[in-house]
């Protein structure tokens, strides 16, 4: 049925092994991230059976009936609200704020369980950790962690280019692994994990120059699209076509290219300009900005064109075609990260899964 995304496990399982091998090639540990696509029972199936180290998603409730053996690591910083959840559904968490720190410490001596901290440092990208500078906070906050009887301080970790867009680099994960040694002197204790970030590393991991000290990485873009996020490129040697969107054609007409009347707002508030290119051959497809962001999507037919979206329906223009398309055929697209994460979200897209032959 469609709209469907095709998955192919095949190409998703050959990326997985060249990323695992290229982490451990450079004694760094390699966590699959599986919050794009939601923790899919089939992928999370491929990274069971893969030498990656462990699996790591932002969400909880992912993690709920999740067939693995593999540690798991919660992404995103923690609710309060949320405590019990996140240590009886993960192994390892990332942390920034002492009082919730303290409440995982609690929900961990109620369910008589061990649960491990990554202390996250905000190294100038200005999302979640203690600001690096900040020394007297950070300090506080590793004893804290070290001396709650339930918790262990397994790591520290940074997150680079998903909110200021700043790049790894040796100053900033060089900064980070020297914090990691500040704290392990001050507390007289080994930390195990330095956490250096997510795909946007993969320049580094390629060149084998991943500063030393940094032994652990978050992948997601990389496995799933095959992109080095800090240049928004496809890495040559990883699939980028693992993920393939279907979606059928349910009108096809020649029509006007610009709208003809009064012009107000369209029913998402905006206001967009057409201009004027003659007469099209539009196709409306059944899938709509309410399943996907449609901005994300690049047409595996060069000559088709998306020009625009409504909730429900996707239009194109297939001038340039050739009349090779008829009602009820499908339009294949690729999608970006954030295409693909309301793809498997919308509970209105079916999935149809290519096997590992």
């Amino acid at each position: 049925m469609f709209p469907r995304v095709n998955i192919y496990l095949g190409k998703l399982k050959e990326n997985l092994d060249i990323l695992v091998k290229l982490c451990h090639e450079q004694g760094i540990m390699a966590a699959i991230v599986t919050k794009v696509f939601c923790a899919d029972e089939h992928i999370v199936s491929v990274i069971e059976g893969s030498d990656a180290d462990m699996i790591a998603d932002s969400r909880t409730i992912n993690f709920e009936g999740m067939n693995t053996n593999k540690p798991r690591l919660l992404l995103r910083i923690g609710m309060q609200s949320e405590a019990e959840r996140i240590v009886s559904l993960s192994d390892i968490s990332m942390q920034s704020e002492a009082s919730t720190i303290q409440k995982l410490n609690e929900a961990a001596a109620r369910q008589s369980l061990r649960h491990k901290v990554i202390l996250m440092i905000d190294m100038g990208d200005l999302r979640e950790g203690i600001y690096n500078t900040d020394t007297a906070r950070i300090m506080d906050t590793a004893h804290l962690i070290n001396d709650c009887s339930n918790l262990e301080l397994y790591g520290v970790g940074v997150n680079l280019t998903c909110y200021g867009g700043v790049l790894p680099d040796e100053f900033n994960l060089g900064g980070l692994v020297a914090i990691k040694r500040e704290i392990e002197k001050e507390l007289g204790i080994d930390i195990p994990v330095v956490s250096g970030g997510n795909s946007s590393t993969m320049g580094l991991l390629l060149a084998h120059s991943v500063p030393e000290g940094i032994n652990h990485l978050r992948l997601g873009e990389s496995f799933v699209l095959g992109n080095d996020t800090a240049t928004g490129k496809p890495v040559p040697i990883l699939n980028t076509d693992c993920f393939v969107l279907e979606a059928e054609i349910v009108e096809l007409q020649e029509k006007p290219s610009k709208p003809v009347g009064k012009q107000g707002p369209n029913a998402f508030g905006e206001y967009p300009e057409y201009p004027d290119r003659g007469i099209m051959r539009r196709a409306i497809l059944g899938i709509g900005r309410q399943d996907v962001s449609v901005d994300g999507l690049s047409t595996v037919d060069p000559n088709v064109e998306v020009i625009g979206a409504s909730s429900d329906h996707l239009i194109v223009n297939l001038t340039e075609c050739g009349g090779r398309y008829k009602v009820g055929d499908t339009i294949k697209f690729i999608p970006d990260y954030g295409a693909l994460l309301h793809l498997f979200t919308s509970k209105y897209v079916d999935r149809h899964y290519i096997d590992l032959k």
